[in-house]
């Protein structure tokens, strides 16, 4: 009996090691992606109750099945761990699926690379699956830079108002309760907004950040754990005006809340091509915040107009670029700082290309807001973020 009880403790003792031996690499950390996909052809009535239960549960345990067996016999697999259906939502023409994928992977390379990798096999085996009926188109991964509303265009010096959930990525940086800046939301926990947003304000015990369409009531506030502000950045010069803000805890991705993409440091945006821009700051220049978030259309404008002695001359450093109308009008103002600028591509994918960061006045004639250039520190935010 004695010999016995001495093999088993030695079996839980070796399997106990192997488990840690493969979820414990040197080298490599856990890692979280969500991603959703639509089962069609299914109809759940939420409102049979005990049935709806008993359904729900079935489908989630073959959908979890299913991506068990895509990511195991897939180039990933030793980097697989588990996966998690953490919502179904019932739709009209069938049942949104939401999953967490945990993998573990070495710090050596860009998590958006990972992203795409895991996206690709999951797009690719999903559609081929015979366990359910999958919109192939509707796979997404970590589902960036999507929005749930049609584009509604206004302007923000004209008081217009966004739509509800209209830029889900947008954050309000507040310090003691009172909104300071914009933010953009570029994971479930960072966000990049402009450095002279905090100057000598670094202390992350004062902010706090909220998300929604309005200030107060917010529909979501976050602490903030850690403000990185660019090393090269020093008050009142303009250069190198760009920020990463850390919270917690970690937001939860909705048609409400929403991570931007960004862009990879290669990417280029042409001059005249149309953007966005969001905040919730003044209507004219020396005015206040408002408390709904509103919306402008703007067009690059190129650094061969924006140089010119008329505008801005020599001020218009490298890491910058100009956005706007010569003419006015249309433009970001006090309490926009820190916020997007932002551009779509051809799948309606946004990504966010710009960060308000200074101009003359608001609006003014011959004077178009300037921007930090994203891609210019692309890889900045990568060091800082591990994005």
């Amino acid at each position: 009996m004695t010999a016995l009880l001495v093999v088993l403790l030695l079996s839980v003792v070796v399997v106990t090691i192997a488990l840690l031996a493969h979820f414990l690499i040197p080298g490599q950390k856990m890692e979280y992606y969500h991603g959703t996909f639509k089962i069609s052809d299914v109809r759940i009535n939420s409102n049979s109750g005990q049935n709806s239960t008993y359904q729900l549960k079935g489908l989630r345990e073959i959908s979890e099945n299913l991506v068990d067996e895509i990511f195991i016999h897939s180039d990933l697999n030793k980097h697989y761990i588990k996966n998690r259906i953490v919502r179904l939502t019932p739709e009209e023409d069938g049942v949104k699926a939401d999953v967490i994928m945990v993998f573990q992977f070495s710090s050596t390379e860009r998590r958006a690379v990972r992203e795409k990798k895991i996206h690709s096999i999951l797009n690719e085996k999903i559609r081929n699956t015979r366990a359910l009926s999958i919109n192939a188109s509707s796979v997404q991964v970590n589902g960036c830079g999507k929005r749930a509303v049609p584009l509604i265009v206004n302007r923000i010096m004209s008081g217009d108002i966004a739509a509800k959930a209209a830029w889900p990525w947008q954050a309000s940086l507040q310090r003691n309760n009172i909104h300071q800046c914009g933010a953009t939301l570029i994971s479930n926990m960072w966000l990049v907004t402009a450095a002279h947003c905090f100057k000598n304000k670094v202390n992350p015990h004062e902010w706090t950040v909220s998300f929604g369409t309005t200030i107060k009531p917010p529909l979501m506030k976050r602490n903030v754990k850690r403000i990185i502000v660019h090393e090269r950045y020093h008050s009142p010069a303009r250069e190198y005006d760009i920020a990463v803000v850390q919270f917690s805890p970690r937001v939860t991705f909705s048609d409400d809340i929403r991570r931007i993409c960004l862009p990879e440091a290669s990417a280029s945006f042409r001059p005249n091509s149309t953007v966005y821009i969001t905040g919730f700051g003044a209507l004219f220049y020396g005015g206040e915040s408002q408390n709904d978030l509103r919306e402008a259309r703007l067009k690059i404008i190129s650094d061969d107009v924006c140089k010119q002695p008329q505008v801005y001359g020599d001020d218009i450093k490298f890491g910058m670029f100009c956005a706007g109308y010569l003419e006015g009008i249309y433009d970001a103002c006090r309490g926009d700082s820190g916020g997007p600028l932002v551009a779509k591509d051809l799948k309606d994918t946004w990504y966010l290309i710009g960060i308000v960061s200074w101009g003359d006045n608001c609006g003014q004639k011959n004077k178009p807001g300037v921007y930090t250039q994203v891609t210019y520190y692309r890889n900045w935010i990568a060091s800082k973020t591990g994005l």
